[in-house]
């Protein structure tokens, strides 16, 4: 037992060695997106952890392996829309955004494992209708 402790104690502390890099953007307002501050307010709360320049790290994203989750989330969180960039997206990236947006703030976003450690991100179902509506992706 003693030794089988001993060996995840070994894997654990060999882990930590292991470590994504951290990207930190560059704050830039020009490029920022504008929208009414209702809408920002729910944005910055429910996404910018991860799809904006704004990542605020948490305490656990410094411990292997929930650094290699967390800094993989981001990183793809901010490929996949960055709300610090939008005013660099052209109009036909733009709609797909918001097509995006529309189709994933309903049920997919923010990720229910990002919301069980931040209880604050979770947005309320009027909440997500406003997103929505924001939008302006029309349903057939």
């Amino acid at each position: 037992m003693k030794l089988a402790i001993g060996i995840l104690v070994l894997v654990f502390v060999a882990m930590q060695f292991i470590r994504p890099e951290k990207i930190e953007y560059e704050k830039n307002s020009i490029s920022e997106l504008q929208a009414p501050e209702n809408i920002k307010e729910i944005l910055v709360k429910a996404c910018y952890d991860c799809h904006s320049n704004q990542i605020n790290y948490p305490w656990y994203s410094n411990i292997a392996p929930f650094s290699w989750v967390v800094i993989n989330h981001t990183k793809e969180g901010v490929r996949a829309l960055n709300f610090s960039q939008w005013e660099n997206y052209n109009y036909v990236e733009k709609q797909a955004k918001l097509k995006a947006i529309y189709r994933s703030v309903y049920s997919a976003m923010p990720l229910p494992a990002y919301t069980l450690v931040h209880i604050e991100a979770d947005i309320t179902k009027e909440e997500r209708e406003m997103v929505r509506k924001w939008t302006g992706v029309r349903v057939p």
